[in-house]
């Protein structure tokens, strides 16, 4: 029988964001075609058996993505994006966080179970210029490829749409036991997905970019580079899908409608491969796919596009055959049985533009919205209020665990949903529930990642409370004090500071 494979991108197509009253279509680029940036591997300051230890450094820079002069950037350990960090399951990391910024940052791993709120990274835990922080964790996931994103309430998106994202690989034994392409920079690359629009002498300018519902611009920028190509030595290529975007979808296929195979998704390798000729992927997700481009001969051109417009070119060299097959079960993924004694937990998207909130609230840095237990496993049903005419497609995401998606409106989740994710995005109109388990216990957030709309308060909090310590205090920052020290350091007045979230509460009347 032949496999299934899926040609559709499975969202409600009257909510994509090509519908958007302010939505900026991408152009195809101008610019000489350059060689696609594959970010450089961060080397541990130190391993042992047991142990990784890593600098990491918010920082300043120039970029030349344009020609003619160097667009100011920010970067981890680099000018822009940053380098790749590996982690490897069952090793205690330990990282030595410096924040070389003229403002203050929070380093925030996107993905990965570590508790919260200052291992995690959240609002919570500043780092302030030529500061730094010292946490450790350890690692107890499946491999996966997540991400690492400042987040400081409300000027989350302005830092990542200066730079500060980058690709986190976690390695695992069951996953190198699979026949999958992982050489990396050869066969095993990952591609961030981001678009930018550049303003006079190739600059950005997030303000004059500015939208409630999301800051978009018309140029792709892939892994920090204008139209890029890759050459292609080798027949199968292992793509790490990161939609790193303030916004937008990403609506994926290739020329000639060439088949691939996702065989993970969020938090960790899929139960079975699932063949797509088109591929939708929305704000902060990963899919990583394998890519046969054995059908090729060197100097063929294999282009990605994002709906009609061209964002990578994939030159054909020539590659030895391989004829390797991937097996119909990957692995056996993770979930623990429902608690039968905790009641469903609701949560309520709603609103557009300043709008925006969660379960009719917005978010209170020092307000625990909800409270579960660790180790116990609960349904959690997230319903997206706005209507199908006009509305949004809401991308739902929760620190600090991986959760399972059991259905859709009550059906089926999407065919690559069946892994483990730390995002789900959901339709208007529809309501989607999932299996949530902690197996930290700390202060998370769970939040819609457009990431304007967290910032303008579409964002809550939980605390998951270990019976061990069920009285345990955090010591939780709030807004003011975060947007005192911005305005301290960028030397104006708290009436004269501009951080978009806070237009967000202002218009609606709000407090931060």
């Amino acid at each position: 029988m032949a496999e299934k494979v899926y040609t559709d991108y499975f969202y409600d197509k009257s909510a994509f964001n090509t519908h958007d009253g302010g939505y900026v279509p991408l152009e195809e680029s101008q610019t000489p075609p350059q060689p696609l940036n594959i970010p450089a591997v961060l080397a541990p300051d130190q391993e042992t058996n047991s142990d990784m230890y890593y600098t990491i450094t918010a920082q300043t820079g120039e970029t030349q993505l344009l020609p003619g002069a160097k667009t100011k950037t920010w970067g981890y350990n680099s000018s822009l994006l940053g380098k790749t960090i590996i982690f490897k399951n069952g090793k205690t990391i330990h990282l030595h966080l410096e924040n070389k910024l003229t403002e203050l940052t929070t380093f925030h791993w996107h993905g990965l179970n570590i508790p919260g709120p200052i291992e995690d990274g959240g609002c919570h835990a500043p780092v302030y210029p030529d500061g730094s922080r010292d946490v450790t964790f350890k690692i107890n996931q499946p491999a996966a490829t997540c991400w690492l994103h400042a987040h400081p309430c409300p000027s989350t998106a302005s830092q990542v749409w200066h730079g500060l994202a980058t690709a986190v690989v976690i390695q695992d034994d069951a996953e190198a036991q699979l026949p999958l392409p992982r050489n990396y920079g050869i066969d095993d690359i990952p591609l961030i997905l981001q678009d930018r629009r550049f303003h006079e002498n190739n600059q950005w300018d997030y303000q004059a970019d500015y939208d409630p519902d999301g800051v978009q611009g018309p140029t792709a920028m892939i892994n920090g580079t204008i139209n890029p190509y890759f050459d292609v030595t080798t027949q199968r290529l292992r793509l790490r899908i990161l939609d790193g975007a303030n916004r937008r979808e990403w609506r994926l296929h290739f020329s000639d409608n060439l088949e691939f195979t996702q065989v993970a998704s969020d938090d960790g390798i899929l139960p079975e491969p699932i063949k797509f000729t088109h591929l939708m992927t929305t704000c902060a997700e990963r899919h990583e796919i394998i890519v046969d481009f054995g059908a090729y001969k060197p100097g063929d051109d294999v282009v990605l596009y994002s709906d009609d417009t061209p964002i990578v070119h994939f030159r054909i060299h020539q590659f030895a055959s391989d004829n390797t097959k991937l097996p119909p079960h990957l692995v056996e993924v993770p979930g623990p049985e429902i608690d039968a004694a905790l009641p469903v937990k609701h949560v309520v998207m709603s609103g557009m533009d300043e709008e925006v909130m969660i379960d009719d609230q917005k978010f209170n840095m020092q307000r625990i919205d909800y409270k579960m237990p660790l180790g116990k496993c609960q349904l959690w049903d997230i319903t997206n209020t706005n209507n199908m005419k006009g509305g949004m497609i809401h991308p739902y995401h929760m620190h600090g665990t991986a959760f399972k998606i059991v259905s859709r409106n009550g059906h089926a989740p999407y065919p690559n949903e069946y892994g483990l994710k730390d995002v789900v995005s959901v339709n208007p109109g529809e309501h989607v529930v999932l299996k949530v388990w902690y197996d930290v216990a700390g202060i998370f957030m769970y939040h819609c990642h457009i990431i304007e709309h967290e910032d303008g308060g579409m964002m809550a909090q939980l605390q998951v409370v270990d019976p061990a310590d069920p009285e345990h205090k955090y010591q939780l920052m709030d807004h003011e004090t975060l947007m005192t020290a911005f305005a301290k350091e960028r030397g104006v007045s708290m009436d004269d500071l501009w951080l978009g979230g806070m237009e967000s509460y202002r218009k609606m009347g709000m407090q931060m």
